[in-house]
């Protein structure tokens, strides 16, 4: 088994934490993963993707420049990204912010409006849990468990009181696909 998956959108949307989440629940899983950030010199508002590789076996590069998967968070990301993902992959695109689109039919897109459903609980700042428990229901890349069970060992301590209310995103993201 091998997936990667590129995860984009803008600062302060946390596609950083949502990859280091899904990163985390492929070591609790026991399989080799690769976690490798990148934001721009804002950030907050600014360009902010990562890139999570899991696999059975050991990983040769961090670099992916056409990934097998995507989760776009903003229009801006849409844009640069959705051409890159190769034939035959997934598009998870949140819809909340993201209108016009691109056509493609060699992939699987997976529609989620995001942040309607993350604002319905309580804060759109839980969109990317939302956009995440879809992602990982709808792959199989880990369980929906992993990754409820790894945001003890991700979320920051000052944040611990929003460990609920992001464990709820994840279900209700799940529940959408």
């Amino acid at each position: 088994m091998y997936e990667d998956i590129l995860i984009a959108g803008f600062g302060g949307q946390g596609v950083i934490f949502a990859g280091k989440l899904l990163a985390y629940a492929g070591l609790k899983e026991g399989k080799e993963v690769v976690y490798f950030p990148s934001y721009g010199a804002e950030m907050r508002g600014g360009t902010a993707n990562c890139t999570v590789i899991i696999s059975d076996s050991p990983i040769a590069s961090p670099i992916i420049s056409h990934p097998q998967n995507a989760i776009m968070m903003s229009h801006p990301s849409y844009l640069k990204f959705f051409p890159r993902i190769k034939k035959g992959g997934r598009a998870l695109i949140n819809i909340s912010l993201i209108k016009d689109e691109l056509s493609r039919k060699d992939i699987e897109i997976i529609k989620v409006p995001a942040n309607e459903i993350a604002e319905k609980l309580a804060t759109s700042r839980i969109a990317n849990m939302v956009a995440l428990g879809a992602w990982v229901k709808r792959s199989g890349m880990v369980s929906l468990e992993s990754l409820i069970e790894s945001l003890k060992d991700v979320i920051s301590k000052d944040k611990l009181d929003l460990l609920s209310l992001n464990k709820k995103a994840l279900r209700e993201g799940a529940k959408l696909v």
